[in-house]
């Protein structure tokens, strides 16, 4: 691979993983409500690798092709964070790092997972992310096949997206810990967060078919 284009994907990905957005939303607030965000992690980084594997093959610019399809996945999003975000909302006056307050309380480890996965997988913008900005740092002249190279970059990405979200739910974790008050208030916020952003995604397909 070409060694500039690399290193140069690699610290936009690193600034597009450190922005604050629905995935450190997810991670803090699944967090709040277990012993480990490892689950809430793993399917955060699951659903990128299937952003992955839909560009590898190709998938991923067919889908992005199809007259409207792409409207309908951003809605079926908006529609998946909107009840996220209800949920979370409704679970935010128990939020607590303390395990004894977790157990019984909060969703089965595979059902954050889940969740997870589908907070990344589902939403349209991660799937145009892949399609947009991979190909850009990928080199034809490179000795590795142009697919190979997609691979590699979609892997970095959901190498730095993993350590990125462990360390923000590790130090939300210290800071939060002692702080049970603090913790209600970012796992409510975070509920906001989710089904604000639902209601946008939402509105920016529905709101043009009423004009």
């Amino acid at each position: 691979m070409n060694p500039q284009l690399f290193i140069a994907f690699v610290i936009v990905a690193f600034s597009l993983a450190a922005t604050p957005g629905l995935d450190w939303a997810y991670t803090i607030s699944a967090g709040l409500r277990q012993r480990s965000f490892v689950p809430a992690v793993a399917g955060l980084c699951s659903g990128y690798l299937v952003h992955t594997a839909l560009m590898v093959v190709g998938l991923a610019a067919l889908l992005a092709g199809v007259p409207g399809l792409l409207g309908w996945l951003t809605i079926a999003g908006a529609g998946y964070l909107l009840w996220l975000g209800v949920g979370t909302m409704r679970s935010w006056r128990g939020a607590s790092f303390a395990a004894d307050d977790a157990v019984g309380q909060s969703p089965t480890q595979l059902r954050t997972f889940l969740q997870g996965m589908g907070t990344s997988g589902i939403n349209p913008k991660g799937l145009l992310f892949f399609l947009a900005l991979v190909p850009q740092f990928v080199s034809p002249q490179a000795s590795l096949p142009v697919p190979v190279q997609s691979g590699v970059l979609g892997l970095t990405f959901v190498l730095l997206a993993g350590l990125i979200y462990t360390v923000v739910a590790l130090t939300a974790r210290r800071l939060l810990q002692s702080r049970p008050g603090a913790a209600r208030g970012v796992t409510l916020a975070s509920g906001i967060i989710m089904m604000g952003l639902g209601a946008v995604l939402l509105g920016e397909q529905v709101l043009p078919l009423l004009r």
